[in-house]
């Protein structure tokens, strides 16, 4: 498996060249044309305790965003059946907590995750931290993967998030793969780390047993009244360069652009799906953020020539 100095060598690479191994890798393990469409819907928004640096959901920053209660069944149902409508085969789920706590409120999210099953889609959620016993009732649920980033490497963790620590996410992962779901786990471009940072992360990922389903990359979204509002905006070519080096570390994995694509062009995007990004998150919001539209989307996918991917749900 890559070592981190390793992992290294292909952010010096020239990115040419590094797109076009990303691009032969991609093409042997995936069909380059197949791009698939997930939704995320927030169906608990704000209100958390946990002081993640970029995040508007924190309620210890001072942002736009209103705290919510969780969803009622229906009304996130009836989102999953637009979604699907829409093209999208996976449908992801994330609430705003720091962890699950077993109760009603766990339960109704159970009840959802069987109910986007049974419209033939992939779930997903993303609920903060899980211990074992709740991560075998998610599995039991129908769950098709649990999404929890290490947002960056672990030596600069604790300069974007204080209320937990890195041993705490890697320690959810182990009890999400050993439930025997996959495991949706990336990062965020533009907190501040530098190039080390970017390849201690995917060299974490890359060396997870099993390598992890999927592997979202997210741009910072600057939302004022957050610790990272102020950082630099992110150059496009980084965002390229990430993908490719995540394609080559994980040949199998989806590459989702996620979070901060509504700041990429069209030519960009474009780029990424070369370096093997290969899904996309599609709807006017992402969580709290803001995403290109559906016929925004459409629009690019068609004048690439790329193909919506409508194969079966994985199994649970």
């Amino acid at each position: 498996m890559p070592i981190a100095t390793e992992v290294h060598k292909f952010f010096a690479l020239p990115l040419l060249d590094l797109v076009f191994e990303a691009a032969t890798v991609h093409r042997r393990h995936h069909d380059p044309r197949s791009i698939q469409r997930c939704t995320l819907l927030s169906i608990k928004t704000g209100g958390c305790p946990e002081d993640c640096g970029y995040c508007s959901q924190s309620a210890r920053h001072h942002t736009e965003v209103q705290a919510s209660p969780l969803m009622d069944k229906s009304t996130v149902l009836a989102n999953a059946r637009r979604a699907a409508a829409a093209g999208a085969t996976r449908f992801c789920m994330g609430a705003a907590w720091r962890e699950v706590r077993n109760g009603p409120e766990f339960d109704d999210v159970l009840e959802m995750v069987r109910g986007v099953r049974d419209l033939g889609m992939e779930a997903c959620v993303t609920l903060g931290m899980l211990d074992a016993g709740q991560a075998r009732r998610l599995k039991e649920a129908g769950l098709t993967a649990y999404n929890h980033n290490l947002d960056t490497s672990e030596s600069f963790y604790p300069q974007v998030v204080s209320t937990r620590t890195y041993d705490d996410r890697l320690r959810t992962l182990r009890h999400v793969h050993k439930a025997g779901m996959a495991v949706c786990c990336g990062g965020i471009l533009g907190l501040g780390e530098s190039d080390e940072d970017r390849a201690d992360m995917l060299a974490t990922l890359a060396n997870l047993e099993p390598q992890p389903e999927s592997v979202p990359i997210n741009v910072l979204v600057h939302v004022e009244g957050t610790p990272l509002a102020d950082r630099a905006d992110v150059d496009a070519l980084d965002v390229v360069r990430m993908v490719a080096v995540a394609r080559i570390l994980m040949p199998r994995a989806r590459v989702r652009l996620a979070a901060g694509r509504s700041a990429l062009s069209d030519e960009a995007q474009a780029m990424c799906f070369l370096a093997g990004a290969n899904s996309i998150f599609f709807g006017d919001r992402l969580l709290t953020a803001p995403n290109p539209g559906i016929d925004q989307d459409e629009q690019l996918l068609v004048r690439l020539g790329l193909e919506v991917r409508h194969d079966g749900p994985a199994p649970a």
